[in-house]
């Protein structure tokens, strides 16, 4: 097994990386209560674990380095084009930046944000007024900031998957389905038959295909 390359122990991009993109989260999100924080602190928590081993120390392909060793003789483990395990187990070459699994998770990454801030400007305006939160991504989805932040570590998971990431990822989906089941029925308490009726014709997570097919989805 050879040495940790260059492209690693570079923790000062650890640390500029994970800035971007918590403070870039934080100013479309901008957690105000408890259950906010909570939400924000998890998604920062992975960041965190997923920059300090893609810039950091490569923790994954140290564990695994036995592992891979026998199926990749030829790879250098600790080159950073390495740490993007899906194009490096399906034997593929070249830069895997172009790669399929890079490509798709900038358009996960991307999406996820814009669909954190479109959603937050409607929440804003309508806590603002006093009123449930139903237009723009809220007419498909009735929890949209907690969708955005699973796409977007879903699309950190294809970019550059770890076996912390791994297994924080199901982890923070769960946490998030039970704050979301909370805020319904803060939501209800608050704003009766409006909310059922909101409800009843929108999805909690998944996007209905059209307006005419309005479903109560889980």
């Amino acid at each position: 097994m050879g040495n940790i390359g260059s492209g690693y122990g570079l923790w000062s991009l650890v640390v500029i990386n994970s800035l971007v993109f918590i403070i870039f989260a934080f100013s479309f999100f901008k957690p105000s209560t408890k259950r906010d924080w909570r939400t924000f602190g998890g998604f920062s928590a992975f960041i965190v674990a997923l920059f300090a081993e893609m810039y950091g120390f490569p923790l994954t392909i140290y564990l695994l380095s036995g592992w891979f060793q026998t199926r990749f003789p030829q790879t250098n483990l600790f080159s950073h084009d390495s740490g993007h395990i899906w194009w490096m187990m399906t034997g593929r070459h070249g830069d895997p930046h172009f790669g399929l699994p890079h490509i798709l998770s900038i358009v996960f990454i991307f999406g996820g944000f814009y669909l954190l801030s479109t959603a937050w400007h409607v929440l804003y305006e309508a806590q603002r007024s006093g009123k449930l939160a139903t237009s723009g991504p809220y007419a498909r989805i009735r929890h949209p900031q907690y969708v955005a932040f699973v796409v977007i570590m879903f699309g950190f998971l294809l970019q550059w998957p770890t076996l912390v990431t791994l297994v924080m990822f199901p982890v923070l989906v769960f946490m998030y389905v039970k704050l979301a089941i909370l805020e319904e029925h803060e939501a209800e308490k608050q704003f009766g038959q409006v909310w059922r009726d909101y409800a009843a014709r929108t999805p909690r997570f998944i996007a209905k295909l059209s307006g005419d097919d309005a479903v109560h989805a889980p």
